[in-house]
């Protein structure tokens, strides 16, 4: 940042470019930092030459046809996954891949103003709600069954997940704690759904045939994914070929 004479960085002792004692300047970075600088470079040297012209014409605006919801778990790219380059996927990313209900109450709705733009902005054309194995937000919301609150802001967020876990209590007590957590998992999916349609302007798209919602699940140590049949609710692997 560049401020004029006697600004704040002035004050400071430092120049535009940051902090002007050597041993700063030489300071080995972190390895997480590092890493990304490293992966910039790599990116500039073998992958943007390639993508320039997409970039620039990506540069005067975005147009999307499928919009997922995903988790922000690390180990789940959408991007990787489906092969998807720059301006295909618009793409939201929550603790537990989930969508709340449609409500005017509270001040910050970080996914339904997401959801909000790509189907009246952009008009998107899918929908996909995707979650995963081993999914830790879920794994909260059933420890907050057992009397575990995660944390402060975790827990009321993954309570939103609760419906589909008592569902699947309900259901199958005598599911085992692995079995149980997949199986919430999916209902998890099916409920944000079911959340999706109470947004007026996702109702309207729908109706109008403009809007398709689907549901979707990843196995992480297989590598596979599950596609919902919205007509039956049962979750299928996707053929590795056509």
């Amino acid at each position: 940042m560049t401020v004029g004479a006697g600004g704040k960085d002035a004050a400071l002792g430092a120049d535009a470019d940051g902090p002007t004692d050597e041993n700063a300047r030489t300071r080995p970075m972190p390895d997480g930092v590092e890493r990304l600088f490293s992966g910039y470079r790599q990116f500039r040297e073998h992958l943007y030459p390639g993508l320039a012209r997409l970039y620039d014409q990506l540069a005067q605006g975005q147009a999307p046809k499928v919009m997922v919801i995903a988790c922000a778990d690390s180990r789940v790219s959408p991007s990787m996954i489906f092969s998807a380059g720059p301006g295909e996927l618009f793409t939201v990313r929550n603790v537990a891949n989930l969508v709340p209900p449609c409500e005017a109450g509270g001040l910050y709705h970080g996914t339904s103003a997401a959801l909000e733009f790509a189907v009246t902005a952009l008009a998107i054309e899918h929908i996909v709600v995707f979650g995963h194995a081993q999914c830790g937000g879920i794994a909260a919301c059933l420890a907050a069954h057992e009397g575990l609150p995660a944390g402060q802001f975790i827990t009321p967020w993954v309570d939103l997940a609760a419906p589909a876990r008592d569902e699947v209590v309900a259901a199958r007590p005598d599911l085992t704690p692995e079995a149980l957590q997949y199986e919430v998992e999916l209902m998890s999916i099916r409920h944000s759904l079911r959340n999706l349609a109470t947004f007026p302007f996702v109702q309207e798209a729908e109706g109008a045939r403009r809007l398709t919602l689907h549901g979707a699940w990843f196995s992480v140590a297989s590598g596979e994914l599950h596609w919902l049949d919205r007509r039956t609710g049962a979750f299928s692997v996707v053929a590795d070929s056509e």
